[in-house]
């Protein structure tokens, strides 16, 4: 793959060292030729110096023939306006964007453009090792939007499928820890004393999910 990245900050250096050593090809565009110097010597990919936006410096980089195209400098504006150059104009069809403005990210998903909110997925991974709020989170995507959490069962749950824990919580079971070892549930998957059930939630829903997962199970609730 050809791979153009707008940025050499700490995050475009890395990235570009990352596929670069996976052996894809590399052009990186940054305002400052100064900045190619995070790159090293050991760098086999190519710089342009320029502004990231402008569309010949894009056409210098590869963008006509590019399979991805990453904007990751330090302007929200630079960023997002060179992504939809990427997707929109020269046709591009893996952008991404980061973005600092979580509102702004919001707003740029809705037009297609995958962004990486850097300040609220930060700000929430700290929140949560400085305040603990009594439950397991495992992952969470870097929009800060979806997360998997632990979801501890009442044992009336036990016997109960899958199927039905999803239609009654309105979350999907992204898998279980049975016997030590993980293993993708299906619908039909019978839930068993010392399960361990993850679940895929939004910061709106996570609690409404815990509390359905802590209730003795009814049929018809």
């Amino acid at each position: 793959m050809h791979i153009v990245i707008m940025g050499c900050g700490r995050l475009g250096s890395t990235l570009a060292h990352n596929l670069d050593g996976r052996g894809h090809s590399v052009a990186v565009i940054d305002q400052n030729s100064d900045a190619f110097r995070r790159l090293g010597a050991d760098f086999n990919g190519t710089t342009v110096t320029g502004i990231g936006f402008d569309r010949d410096v894009l056409r210098t980089a590869g963008i006509e023939r590019a399979d991805a195209f990453a904007a990751v400098s330090s302007g929200d504006n630079s960023n997002i306006i060179s992504a939809r150059l990427a997707r929109e104009t020269f046709g591009v069809s893996r952008v991404v964007a980061r973005i600092y403005d979580a509102r702004r990210a919001q707003v740029y998903e809705r037009l297609g453009i995958p962004t990486v909110a850097t300040i609220r997925w930060a700000a929430d991974r700290m929140v949560r090792h400085l305040v603990p709020e009594g439950r397991v989170e495992v992952f969470r995507d870097p929009t800060s939007v979806i997360s998997i959490v632990e979801v501890p069962l009442h044992r009336d749950w036990v016997g109960r499928t899958v199927k039905t824990l999803e239609e009654q919580s309105g979350a999907r079971v992204a898998y279980l820890m049975r016997f030590g070892m993980g293993t993708l549930g299906t619908p039909s998957t019978v839930l068993q004393d010392g399960d361990q059930v993850f679940m895929l939630v939004t910061d709106e829903t996570v609690q409404a999910v815990l509390d359905i997962g802590s209730l003795a199970h009814k049929e018809g609730r």
